[in-house]
């Protein structure tokens, strides 16, 4: 897929976004599994196989050896990780609901949100706490979405996002950035691969595509996620380094 295509399918997830009805309350899960300490919830990157992804894999192996006998299980969103429109919609329309149907069934389960790519764009508009204010003059309001609850955001202990497109990748579509919701913001890190020039101002476009190969770009999610979960990691990582140095683009 070219770059201009990957670009402009994280257009086509915002305006999915803003189409989408609430969430509304979630029934308990009538899964028989006992309750994890912890949940990753992980949205793949466009025209990754189902399931997390290789950089969702690569994050998963990183977190579950930095936890010890912790017990961790993995939700895969569900959703194509195409470059058509539905693709974002239908994402974060089922990584809402999940997170929502956990929080109850599970309330001592703490939450890891992550995603790469496409599904960090994703991952990030399911904490926003608000619909962009511009959105196209044809979307009726009365479909956009609620942001989640505020008590939701107690089950959630970190967000870690993979290559998440920047403002300069958004404003090049015409469409509003990603906010990460206030409740959100000190457990959120942007991992950025040196000149991806989805996620900053470099110009390499091979860059987008080393994520996976790069353990040092994954161990600073896996990191920052096992700080905030207590279990080690670097905890300088979420100790020192400012919000705003964790959501820079």
């Amino acid at each position: 897929m070219t770059t201009l295509n990957l670009l402009r399918s994280f257009g086509l997830t915002v305006l999915a976004a803003l189409s989408l009805g609430a969430f509304g309350a979630a029934a308990p899960s009538s899964s028989a599994q006992p309750c994890p300490a912890t949940q990753v919830v992980f949205a793949r990157g466009t025209g990754e196989p189902p399931g997390v992804g290789p950089t969702g894999q690569a994050f998963v192996d990183g977190l579950q050896s930095r936890l010890g006998g912790r017990s961790m299980n993995v939700y895969p969103v569900n959703y194509p990780a195409s470059d058509q429109w539905s693709t974002g919609m239908d994402g974060i329309r089922d990584a809402g609901s999940h997170i929502v149907s956990m929080a109850n069934s599970c309330p001592n389960t703490k939450m890891v949100l992550g995603g790469y790519s496409q599904g960090a764009a994703v991952m990030g508009f399911v904490t926003s706490p608000a619909v962009p204010d511009s959105i196209p003059p044809d979307i009726d309001p009365a479909t956009i979405p609620k942001p989640l609850s505020p008590d939701i955001a107690n089950h959630v202990a970190a967000v870690v996002l993979f290559g998440t497109p920047n403002v300069r990748a958004m404003n090049l579509l015409g469409q509003p950035q990603i906010v990460i919701g206030p409740l959100y913001q000190d457990k959120t890190i942007k991992v950025c691969a040196p000149e991806d020039p989805v996620c900053s101002d470099g110009i390499n476009f091979a860059a987008h595509d080393t994520y996976i190969s790069d353990a040092s770009v994954i161990d600073k999610g896996a990191d920052f996620a096992a700080a905030r979960l207590g279990a080690g990691g670097s905890a300088e990582v979420a100790a020192t380094t400012s919000p705003r140095q964790h959501l820079g683009s």
